[in-house]
């Protein structure tokens, strides 16, 4: 099948989209509001735009435009990205509810917090990596809003921490999204490699 860009409203692109561009890291980002009310919430169109400055970002798109992360960055200037490990995919998933302005998020997913070291607001207790951000610009892309981020704090968990400064991925536990589920990462593999399926 071939679909040309004046037929992409016959069909849910949404879904070929997400579906093929998998499995996407989570961005966990954690906020506060201007009156101290704790948001936390997933992104799965997450990634790196720079190592230089050191730069991350991730995209609320339309169907997120009314979560109040966007709101709070904009207002604060600052965001923690909190990496969803499996065992925090349950409360993950709970803090992806639509809740109302007032409500803590991190509360009614039963997430443990303590206040990030570099920026005002909390981050994800158990979560393997935090990473603290200041904003750098939100550009609005078409109904999407891309937020980039510099990077000004990175904590990670000592059993998780190799040396030479390298990340155990199987201590890690990453989760990944796929379409409309989500994936574990375990098995790793090196290239070339004569193992691979022809």
């Amino acid at each position: 099948m071939i679909i040309s860009e004046e037929n992409f409203q016959n069909h849910s692109m949404s879904k070929l989209i997400k579906g093929a561009v998998v499995p996407r890291p989570i961005a966990w980002v954690s906020t506060v509001s201007q009156d101290g009310i704790r948001n936390l919430a997933p992104f799965s169109f997450f990634t790196v735009a720079s190592m230089s400055p050191i730069t991350l970002c991730f995209s609320v798109g339309s169907v997120d435009k009314d979560k109040d992360t966007l709101k709070n960055i904009r207002e604060t200037k600052q965001f923690i990205i909190n990496v969803v490990s499996e065992p925090l995919a349950n409360q993950m998933h709970e803090s992806s509810k639509e809740y109302d302005s007032n409500v803590d998020e991190f509360e009614m997913a039963g997430t443990e917090f303590e206040e990030g070291d570099f920026v005002s607001v909390p981050r994800v207790k158990q979560s393997p990596v935090h990473m603290e951000c200041e904003l750098d610009r939100v550009i609005e892309i078409g109904e999407g809003n891309l937020v980039l981020g510099k990077l000004v704090g990175y904590h990670i968990q000592d059993d998780v921490y190799e040396e030479t400064d390298k990340v155990n991925p199987h201590k890690l536990k990453p989760v990944g999204r796929m379409a409309g589920d989500y994936s574990y990462i375990r098995d790793f593999f090196p290239l070339p490699n004569d193992h691979l399926p022809k």
